[in-house]
Protein backbone atom coordinates (compact mmCIF):
# COMPACT_ATOMS: atom_id res chain seq x y z
CA UNK A 1 0.00 0.00 0.00
CA UNK A 2 1.30 3.29 -1.23
CA UNK A 3 0.63 6.51 0.95
CA UNK A 4 1.50 10.07 0.17
CA UNK A 5 0.79 13.04 1.94
CA UNK A 6 -0.23 16.59 0.68
CA UNK A 7 -0.69 19.70 2.86
CA UNK A 8 -3.94 21.11 1.12
CA UNK A 9 -3.17 24.78 2.86
CA UNK A 10 -3.44 25.93 6.30
CA UNK A 11 -4.02 23.26 8.60
CA UNK A 12 -5.81 20.66 6.12
CA UNK A 13 -4.08 17.45 5.02
CA UNK A 14 -4.84 15.36 1.96
CA UNK A 15 -3.44 11.43 2.39
CA UNK A 16 -3.52 9.86 -1.16
CA UNK A 17 -3.96 6.10 -0.87
CA UNK A 18 -3.29 3.21 -3.44
CA UNK A 19 -4.26 0.02 -2.50
CA UNK A 20 -2.31 -2.56 -5.08
CA UNK A 21 -5.25 -4.02 -7.76
CA UNK A 22 -4.21 -7.99 -6.77
CA UNK A 23 -5.77 -7.19 -2.96
CA UNK A 24 -8.52 -5.04 -4.37
CA UNK A 25 -10.00 -8.07 -6.72
CA UNK A 26 -8.74 -10.46 -4.27
CA UNK A 27 -11.09 -8.50 -1.77
CA UNK A 28 -14.01 -8.55 -4.36
CA UNK A 29 -13.73 -12.00 -5.48
CA UNK A 30 -14.09 -13.18 -1.82
CA UNK A 31 -17.18 -11.11 -1.51
CA UNK A 32 -18.52 -12.69 -5.26
CA UNK A 33 -17.73 -16.11 -3.50
CA UNK A 34 -19.47 -15.82 -0.92
CA UNK A 35 -22.50 -14.56 -2.69
CA UNK A 36 -22.54 -17.56 -4.81
CA UNK A 37 -23.19 -20.18 -2.11
CA UNK A 38 -26.14 -18.20 -0.59
CA UNK A 39 -27.52 -16.77 -3.95
CA UNK A 40 -31.13 -17.57 -5.42
CA UNK A 41 -30.71 -17.07 -9.43
CA UNK A 42 -33.84 -18.13 -11.39
CA UNK A 43 -33.38 -20.97 -13.62
CA UNK A 44 -30.50 -22.36 -10.80
CA UNK A 45 -30.49 -24.47 -7.54
CA UNK A 46 -29.97 -21.91 -4.44
CA UNK A 47 -25.98 -21.68 -4.60
CA UNK A 48 -25.05 -23.66 -7.88
CA UNK A 49 -25.14 -20.37 -9.97
CA UNK A 50 -22.08 -20.30 -11.92
CA UNK A 51 -19.10 -17.66 -10.39
CA UNK A 52 -19.76 -15.56 -14.08
CA UNK A 53 -23.26 -15.38 -13.70
CA UNK A 54 -23.08 -13.98 -10.09
CA UNK A 55 -20.72 -11.33 -11.02
CA UNK A 56 -22.91 -10.08 -13.59
CA UNK A 57 -25.50 -9.77 -11.05
CA UNK A 58 -24.13 -8.82 -8.37
CA UNK A 59 -20.76 -7.85 -9.15
CA UNK A 60 -21.45 -4.37 -9.09
CA UNK A 61 -22.44 -3.85 -5.13
CA UNK A 62 -19.67 -6.47 -4.08
CA UNK A 63 -17.01 -4.10 -5.72
CA UNK A 64 -18.81 -1.01 -3.81
CA UNK A 65 -18.57 -3.58 -0.77
CA UNK A 66 -14.91 -4.27 -1.19
CA UNK A 67 -14.26 -0.56 -1.43
CA UNK A 68 -15.95 0.59 1.86
CA UNK A 69 -14.71 -2.44 3.43
CA UNK A 70 -10.67 -1.72 1.99
CA UNK A 71 -11.33 2.25 3.22
CA UNK A 72 -12.27 0.91 6.55
CA UNK A 73 -9.53 -1.61 6.95
CA UNK A 74 -6.39 0.57 5.29
CA UNK A 75 -7.50 3.84 6.92
CA UNK A 76 -5.77 3.34 10.36
CA UNK A 77 -2.56 1.83 8.63
CA UNK A 78 -2.65 4.61 6.04
CA UNK A 79 -2.56 7.10 9.51
CA UNK A 80 0.27 5.54 11.06
CA UNK A 81 2.39 5.47 8.17
CA UNK A 82 1.35 9.15 7.35
CA UNK A 83 2.70 10.05 11.19
CA UNK A 84 -0.23 12.80 11.52
CA UNK A 85 -2.61 13.18 14.06
CA UNK A 86 -6.03 14.40 12.32
CA UNK A 87 -7.96 16.59 14.65
CA UNK A 88 -11.39 16.24 12.86
CA UNK A 89 -13.08 12.98 11.49
CA UNK A 90 -11.49 12.50 7.95
CA UNK A 91 -13.44 12.80 4.62
CA UNK A 92 -12.80 10.49 2.23
CA UNK A 93 -13.51 10.15 -1.57
CA UNK A 94 -12.58 7.43 -3.85
CA UNK A 95 -11.07 8.93 -6.91
CA UNK A 96 -9.94 5.32 -9.07
CA UNK A 97 -11.44 1.69 -8.84
CA UNK A 98 -11.23 0.44 -12.32
CA UNK A 99 -11.25 -3.46 -12.84
CA UNK A 100 -7.64 -4.83 -12.94
CA UNK A 101 -6.29 -1.00 -11.45
CA UNK A 102 -5.20 -0.29 -7.77
CA UNK A 103 -8.29 1.08 -5.96
CA UNK A 104 -7.18 4.97 -4.94
CA UNK A 105 -8.94 7.38 -2.75
CA UNK A 106 -8.02 10.17 -0.24
CA UNK A 107 -8.81 11.31 3.14
CA UNK A 108 -8.94 15.13 3.79
CA UNK A 109 -8.97 16.04 7.59
CA UNK A 110 -6.98 18.68 9.76
CA UNK A 111 -4.39 18.51 11.85
CA UNK A 112 -3.29 20.16 15.41
CA UNK A 113 -1.44 22.96 15.14
CA UNK A 114 2.30 23.31 15.98
CA UNK A 115 2.65 25.25 19.26
CA UNK A 116 5.66 26.51 20.46
CA UNK A 117 5.34 28.55 23.98
CA UNK A 118 6.80 31.88 24.25
CA UNK A 119 8.38 33.56 27.64
CA UNK A 120 5.08 32.92 29.60
CA UNK A 121 6.93 35.59 32.14
CA UNK A 122 5.78 38.23 29.91
CA UNK A 123 2.14 37.78 30.99
CA UNK A 124 1.16 40.82 32.93
CA UNK A 125 -1.96 40.89 35.49
CA UNK A 126 -3.84 43.56 37.49
CA UNK A 127 -4.84 42.27 40.60
CA UNK A 128 -7.67 43.81 42.32
CA UNK A 129 -6.82 44.57 45.95
CA UNK A 130 -10.41 44.76 47.43
CA UNK A 131 -11.62 45.05 51.10
CA UNK A 132 -15.00 44.53 51.96
CA UNK A 133 -15.93 47.74 54.03
CA UNK A 134 -18.90 48.29 56.30
CA UNK A 135 -20.67 50.60 53.51
CA UNK A 136 -20.55 47.13 51.54
CA UNK A 137 -22.33 45.08 54.24
CA UNK A 138 -24.92 48.00 54.83
CA UNK A 139 -25.89 47.59 51.05
CA UNK A 140 -26.36 44.32 50.92
CA UNK A 141 -28.39 44.38 54.15
CA UNK A 142 -30.24 47.33 52.23
CA UNK A 143 -30.76 44.91 49.42
CA UNK A 144 -32.19 41.94 51.32
CA UNK A 145 -34.45 44.53 52.76
CA UNK A 146 -35.44 45.93 49.64
CA UNK A 147 -36.26 42.22 48.38
CA UNK A 148 -39.14 42.08 50.84
CA UNK A 149 -40.24 45.33 50.69
CA UNK A 150 -43.54 46.81 50.98
CA UNK A 151 -45.60 49.64 48.61
CA UNK A 152 -47.85 52.04 50.16
CA UNK A 153 -49.72 54.93 48.40
CA UNK A 154 -48.35 58.28 48.68
CA UNK A 155 -50.01 61.08 48.99
CA UNK A 156 -47.49 63.69 47.51
CA UNK A 157 -45.52 64.42 44.39
CA UNK A 158 -43.38 61.54 43.33
CA UNK A 159 -39.72 61.30 44.52
CA UNK A 160 -36.61 58.79 43.85
CA UNK A 161 -37.23 55.36 44.41
CA UNK A 162 -40.80 55.61 44.24
CA UNK A 163 -43.17 53.44 41.98
CA UNK A 164 -45.75 55.01 40.05
CA UNK A 165 -48.46 53.96 37.59
CA UNK A 166 -48.65 55.97 34.34
CA UNK A 167 -49.96 56.77 31.03
CA UNK A 168 -47.85 57.56 28.93
CA UNK A 169 -47.61 58.73 24.50
CA UNK A 170 -44.62 59.36 22.74
CA UNK A 171 -44.62 61.83 19.64
CA UNK A 172 -41.71 63.01 17.38
CA UNK A 173 -42.56 66.19 15.52
CA UNK A 174 -45.86 65.92 16.85
CA UNK A 175 -46.78 62.62 15.58
CA UNK A 176 -47.20 59.69 17.74
CA UNK A 177 -44.51 56.83 17.00
CA UNK A 178 -44.61 52.90 17.41
CA UNK A 179 -43.46 51.69 21.01
CA UNK A 180 -44.66 55.56 22.67
CA UNK A 181 -47.66 54.13 24.22
CA UNK A 182 -48.41 52.24 26.81
CA UNK A 183 -51.02 52.38 29.43
CA UNK A 184 -50.71 51.41 33.44
CA UNK A 185 -47.13 51.58 32.99
CA UNK A 186 -45.63 50.64 36.38
CA UNK A 187 -41.90 52.88 36.71
CA UNK A 188 -39.65 52.75 39.54
CA UNK A 189 -37.82 56.36 39.36
CA UNK A 190 -34.02 55.65 39.30
CA UNK A 191 -33.81 51.88 38.59
CA UNK A 192 -32.90 52.74 34.85
CA UNK A 193 -35.43 50.26 32.92
CA UNK A 194 -36.84 53.54 30.74
CA UNK A 195 -34.89 56.52 29.54
CA UNK A 196 -33.36 58.74 32.18
CA UNK A 197 -35.30 62.20 31.03
CA UNK A 198 -38.36 59.76 30.71
CA UNK A 199 -38.37 58.67 34.70
CA UNK A 200 -36.61 61.95 35.79
CA UNK A 201 -39.48 63.87 34.67
CA UNK A 202 -41.65 61.87 36.78
CA UNK A 203 -40.12 63.93 40.17
CA UNK A 204 -42.39 66.69 41.64
CA UNK A 205 -45.88 65.07 39.46
CA UNK A 206 -48.62 64.12 41.89
CA UNK A 207 -51.24 61.76 41.34
CA UNK A 208 -53.85 62.86 38.89
CA UNK A 209 -51.86 65.61 36.60
CA UNK A 210 -51.37 65.50 33.31
CA UNK A 211 -47.71 67.08 32.31
CA UNK A 212 -45.52 66.70 28.89
CA UNK A 213 -41.89 65.54 29.47
CA UNK A 214 -39.22 66.24 26.99
CA UNK A 215 -37.08 62.89 26.45
CA UNK A 216 -34.14 62.98 24.21
CA UNK A 217 -32.80 59.20 22.58
CA UNK A 218 -29.37 58.63 22.96
CA UNK A 219 -27.58 58.49 19.87
CA UNK A 220 -27.09 54.78 20.09
CA UNK A 221 -30.31 53.92 20.84
CA UNK A 222 -31.75 50.33 19.27
CA UNK A 223 -34.86 51.38 17.02
CA UNK A 224 -32.59 53.93 14.29
CA UNK A 225 -36.08 56.07 13.60
CA UNK A 226 -35.49 57.34 17.03
CA UNK A 227 -31.77 58.00 17.72
CA UNK A 228 -30.82 60.70 18.79
CA UNK A 229 -34.22 62.47 18.28
CA UNK A 230 -36.18 65.04 20.60
CA UNK A 231 -39.32 63.79 21.40
CA UNK A 232 -42.22 64.82 23.72
CA UNK A 233 -43.81 62.00 25.95
CA UNK A 234 -47.67 63.08 27.44
CA UNK A 235 -47.84 61.82 30.89
CA UNK A 236 -50.98 60.95 32.85
CA UNK A 237 -49.94 60.13 36.69
CA UNK A 238 -52.13 57.76 38.32
CA UNK A 239 -50.82 56.20 41.77
CA UNK A 240 -47.75 57.08 43.54
CA UNK A 241 -46.51 54.36 45.69
CA UNK A 242 -43.86 54.60 47.68
CA UNK A 243 -41.30 51.64 49.52
CA UNK A 244 -41.75 50.25 52.88
CA UNK A 245 -38.37 48.60 53.93
CA UNK A 246 -39.33 45.91 56.78
CA UNK A 247 -37.48 46.33 60.23
CA UNK A 248 -34.88 43.83 60.98
CA UNK A 249 -37.39 42.13 63.47
CA UNK A 250 -37.12 38.10 64.61
CA UNK A 251 -39.26 37.87 61.54
CA UNK A 252 -36.87 39.08 59.04
CA UNK A 253 -33.77 37.72 60.33
CA UNK A 254 -35.14 34.16 60.72
CA UNK A 255 -36.07 34.29 56.66
CA UNK A 256 -32.33 35.00 56.51
CA UNK A 257 -31.48 32.02 58.87
CA UNK A 258 -30.57 33.69 62.12
CA UNK A 259 -31.83 31.93 64.67
CA UNK A 260 -29.44 33.88 67.44
CA UNK A 261 -27.18 37.18 67.74
CA UNK A 262 -29.54 39.58 65.94
CA UNK A 263 -28.81 41.99 63.42
CA UNK A 264 -25.04 41.87 64.05
CA UNK A 265 -25.05 38.08 63.17
CA UNK A 266 -26.96 39.21 60.01
CA UNK A 267 -24.12 41.74 58.74
CA UNK A 268 -21.78 38.67 59.62
CA UNK A 269 -23.46 36.49 57.41
CA UNK A 270 -23.38 39.07 54.66
CA UNK A 271 -19.40 40.03 55.36
CA UNK A 272 -18.49 36.45 54.50
CA UNK A 273 -21.10 36.19 51.09
CA UNK A 274 -19.40 39.59 50.01
CA UNK A 275 -15.91 38.03 51.01
CA UNK A 276 -16.74 35.02 49.23
CA UNK A 277 -18.26 36.69 46.38
CA UNK A 278 -14.89 39.15 46.18
CA UNK A 279 -12.88 36.11 46.03
CA UNK A 280 -14.52 34.63 43.36
CA UNK A 281 -14.22 38.14 41.37
CA UNK A 282 -10.93 38.19 42.00
CA UNK A 283 -10.12 34.50 40.69
CA UNK A 284 -12.24 35.32 37.47
CA UNK A 285 -10.28 38.48 36.56
CA UNK A 286 -6.77 37.05 37.05
CA UNK A 287 -8.16 34.02 35.07
CA UNK A 288 -9.30 36.33 32.52
CA UNK A 289 -6.63 38.34 31.97
CA UNK A 290 -4.11 35.14 32.16
CA UNK A 291 -5.98 33.58 29.41
CA UNK A 292 -6.31 36.52 27.10
CA UNK A 293 -2.41 37.61 27.07
CA UNK A 294 -1.79 33.62 26.70
CA UNK A 295 -3.83 33.87 23.61
CA UNK A 296 -2.60 37.09 22.29
CA UNK A 297 0.80 35.72 22.98
CA UNK A 298 0.21 32.80 20.51
CA UNK A 299 -2.19 33.47 17.49
CA UNK A 300 -2.22 30.09 16.08
CA UNK A 301 -4.44 28.07 13.29
CA UNK A 302 -7.28 25.91 14.56
CA UNK A 303 -8.86 22.85 13.31
CA UNK A 304 -12.18 23.80 11.13
CA UNK A 305 -13.69 20.69 12.55
CA UNK A 306 -12.93 21.81 16.20
CA UNK A 307 -14.78 25.30 15.72
CA UNK A 308 -17.71 23.76 13.84
CA UNK A 309 -17.89 21.14 16.97
CA UNK A 310 -17.44 24.45 19.23
CA UNK A 311 -20.66 26.42 17.28
CA UNK A 312 -22.46 24.23 17.93
CA UNK A 313 -22.04 23.85 21.79
CA UNK A 314 -22.27 27.32 21.65
CA UNK A 315 -25.50 27.43 19.96
CA UNK A 316 -27.00 25.03 22.49
CA UNK A 317 -25.67 27.03 25.31
CA UNK A 318 -27.48 29.44 23.75
CA UNK A 319 -30.56 27.88 23.38
CA UNK A 320 -30.30 26.53 26.63
CA UNK A 321 -30.25 30.21 27.86
CA UNK A 322 -32.84 31.62 25.92
CA UNK A 323 -35.48 28.79 27.44
CA UNK A 324 -34.40 29.37 30.98
CA UNK A 325 -34.60 33.32 30.70
CA UNK A 326 -37.72 33.85 28.75
CA UNK A 327 -39.47 30.41 29.35
CA UNK A 328 -39.16 29.04 26.02
CA UNK A 329 -39.03 25.16 24.68
CA UNK A 330 -36.77 25.67 22.09
CA UNK A 331 -35.63 22.01 22.40
CA UNK A 332 -38.68 21.09 20.25
CA UNK A 333 -37.58 23.47 17.39
CA UNK A 334 -36.13 21.38 14.68
CA UNK A 335 -32.09 21.44 14.14
CA UNK A 336 -32.32 23.21 10.50
CA UNK A 337 -34.71 25.98 12.31
CA UNK A 338 -32.35 26.57 15.33
CA UNK A 339 -29.42 27.12 13.02
CA UNK A 340 -31.69 29.62 10.79
CA UNK A 341 -32.26 31.57 14.21
CA UNK A 342 -28.98 31.40 15.34
CA UNK A 343 -26.34 30.64 12.33
CA UNK A 344 -22.74 29.56 12.67
CA UNK A 345 -21.69 33.04 11.58
CA UNK A 346 -22.58 34.36 15.02
CA UNK A 347 -20.67 31.99 16.65
CA UNK A 348 -17.63 31.58 14.95
CA UNK A 349 -15.05 34.16 16.12
CA UNK A 350 -15.88 33.17 20.07
CA UNK A 351 -15.68 29.47 18.66
CA UNK A 352 -11.98 30.27 17.24
CA UNK A 353 -11.17 31.37 20.81
CA UNK A 354 -12.25 28.70 22.58
CA UNK A 355 -11.32 26.08 20.78
CA UNK A 356 -7.61 28.07 20.22
CA UNK A 357 -7.51 28.36 24.19
CA UNK A 358 -7.87 24.98 24.76
CA UNK A 359 -5.01 23.65 22.67
CA UNK A 360 -2.88 26.72 24.14
CA UNK A 361 -3.97 25.36 27.47
CA UNK A 362 -2.96 21.65 26.69
CA UNK A 363 0.15 23.14 25.55
CA UNK A 364 0.64 24.46 28.96
CA UNK A 365 -0.47 21.63 30.81
CA UNK A 366 2.26 19.11 28.68
CA UNK A 367 5.37 21.51 28.71
CA UNK A 368 4.94 22.41 32.54
CA UNK A 369 3.53 18.45 33.77
CA UNK A 370 0.66 19.65 35.34
CA UNK A 371 -1.24 17.21 36.90
CA UNK A 372 -4.92 17.00 38.47
CA UNK A 373 -5.13 17.68 42.05
CA UNK A 374 -7.45 15.43 43.51
CA UNK A 375 -7.73 16.92 46.93
CA UNK A 376 -9.19 19.49 44.21
CA UNK A 377 -11.63 17.58 42.66
CA UNK A 378 -12.95 16.84 45.82
CA UNK A 379 -13.20 20.23 47.36
CA UNK A 380 -14.88 21.54 44.27
CA UNK A 381 -17.31 18.65 44.31
CA UNK A 382 -17.82 19.89 48.04
CA UNK A 383 -18.82 23.63 47.05
CA UNK A 384 -21.33 22.38 44.42
CA UNK A 385 -22.37 20.22 46.93
CA UNK A 386 -22.89 22.67 49.90
CA UNK A 387 -25.47 24.64 47.67
CA UNK A 388 -28.26 22.32 47.63
CA UNK A 389 -30.29 20.90 50.58
CA UNK A 390 -28.75 17.26 50.14
CA UNK A 391 -25.15 17.95 49.74
CA UNK A 392 -24.18 14.09 49.85
CA UNK A 393 -27.07 12.98 47.10
CA UNK A 394 -25.32 15.51 45.00
CA UNK A 395 -21.62 14.24 45.39
CA UNK A 396 -23.08 10.62 44.60
CA UNK A 397 -25.05 11.98 41.41
CA UNK A 398 -21.63 13.51 40.04
CA UNK A 399 -20.17 10.65 40.87
CA UNK A 400 -22.25 8.08 39.07
CA UNK A 401 -22.07 10.15 36.31
CA UNK A 402 -18.45 10.27 34.35
CA UNK A 403 -19.41 12.97 32.08
CA UNK A 404 -19.81 15.25 35.08
CA UNK A 405 -16.77 14.67 37.05
CA UNK A 406 -14.75 14.69 33.83
CA UNK A 407 -16.46 18.28 33.21
CA UNK A 408 -15.48 19.25 36.94
CA UNK A 409 -11.66 17.78 36.32
CA UNK A 410 -11.48 19.77 33.66
CA UNK A 411 -12.27 23.18 35.09
CA UNK A 412 -10.69 22.22 38.17
CA UNK A 413 -7.13 21.40 35.97
CA UNK A 414 -7.52 24.94 34.21
CA UNK A 415 -7.62 26.90 37.42
CA UNK A 416 -4.01 24.75 38.17
CA UNK A 417 -2.95 26.22 34.73
CA UNK A 418 -3.97 29.72 35.52
CA UNK A 419 -2.20 29.44 39.09
CA UNK A 420 0.82 28.33 37.53
CA UNK A 421 0.59 30.83 34.67
CA UNK A 422 -0.07 33.77 37.08
CA UNK A 423 2.79 32.84 40.01
CA UNK A 424 5.14 33.07 37.22
CA UNK A 425 3.38 36.19 35.92
CA UNK A 426 4.68 39.92 36.24
CA UNK A 427 1.24 41.23 38.78
CA UNK A 428 0.59 44.47 40.14
CA UNK A 429 -2.20 45.13 43.01
CA UNK A 430 -4.92 47.31 41.97
CA UNK A 431 -6.75 48.73 44.82
CA UNK A 432 -10.46 48.56 43.79
CA UNK A 433 -13.80 49.01 45.91
CA UNK A 434 -15.98 46.42 45.57
CA UNK A 435 -18.47 48.08 43.77
CA UNK A 436 -16.56 48.61 40.79
CA UNK A 437 -15.07 45.31 40.87
CA UNK A 438 -18.81 43.45 40.67
CA UNK A 439 -19.61 45.65 37.97
CA UNK A 440 -16.59 45.04 35.77
CA UNK A 441 -17.17 40.96 36.44
CA UNK A 442 -20.66 41.86 35.31
CA UNK A 443 -19.57 43.41 32.41
CA UNK A 444 -17.36 41.15 31.33
CA UNK A 445 -19.82 38.44 31.27
CA UNK A 446 -20.90 37.34 27.85
CA UNK A 447 -24.70 38.49 26.77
Amino acid sequence: MEVQVETAGGLTRRLHVTIPADRFEREVGERLKRLAGRARVPGFRPGKAPLKVIQQQYGADARNDAVGELVRQTWPEALTQSTLQPASSPNFNVTAEAVGQPLVYTASFDVFPEITLGDLSQIKISRPVVEVTEADVDRLVDNLRKARRTLAVAERAAQAGDVVTVDFEGKLDGEAFQGGKSDNASIEIGEARFLPDLENGLIGHSAGETFDVAVNFPADYRNEALAGKATVFTIVMKEVREPKLPELDEEFLKVHGIDEGGAEALRSKCREALEAERTKAVTARVKREVMDQLHAMHPIDVPAGLVGEEVDRMRTETINRIGANRGNDMSKMKPEQLKAMLPGEMFEPGAKGRVALGLLVGEVITSRQISIDPARVDLALDNIAGDFEDPEEVRQLYRSREDLMQRLRSVVLEEQVVETLAAGAQVTDEPMSLEDLLKSQQQAQPA
